[in-house]
């Protein structure tokens, strides 16, 4: 092997702030790792795969759903991680852009929200006693998907 560029990294094993469940759009990258450290993850396990939560809620297929959560269980297992973070976006591919939902942010966002729920109970079965928290980001920022949240969006 050649060496190709030098770095230096920790070698002391790390504990995980928490798992994140994010899709691999690069769109949101910088925007969305911004505010997990101004939400205090600083060492996070990411899980990218198209969707990201989707593959929770509504996985194409079975095994998508069974890679994710053994990727969470391995953060937990290998990292100490207990906090799980969900993320869905705005025009996301996986449901079809914002036309799969007639390009209505509404009804993108309503639909979105019951994801989470879906991905959030499906996840409490599975891992009981784990910290959820669920985050739907646009091209204008973060929203936590609380109750107040679902109550303004569905109002």
């Amino acid at each position: 092997m050649n060496k190709v560029f030098h770095f230096d990294a920790p070698r002391e094993k790390y504990h995980c702030d928490a798992a994140i469940v994010w899709c691999f759009d690069n769109r949101f990258e910088l925007g969305f790792r911004k505010f997990l450290k101004r939400i205090g993850v600083v060492n996070s396990d990411p899980i990218k795969v198209a969707g990201g939560a989707k593959c929770l809620a509504s996985p194409d297929q079975e095994s998508e759903r069974e890679f994710v959560l053994e990727q969470i269980r391995k953060s937990m297992r290998l990292h100490g991680t207990r906090r799980i973070i969900l993320m869905l976006h705005s025009d996301c591919g996986a449901y079809g852009g914002l036309a799969g939902f007639g390009n209505d942010p509404r009804a993108e966002r309503a639909n979105h929200l019951a994801e989470f729920a879906r991905a959030a109970e499906y996840l409490k079965r599975a891992i009981p006693g784990v910290e959820i928290e669920s985050y739907f980001v646009d091209f204008e920022g973060v929203w936590s998907c609380d109750a107040a949240y679902e109550a303004s969006v569905l109002a």
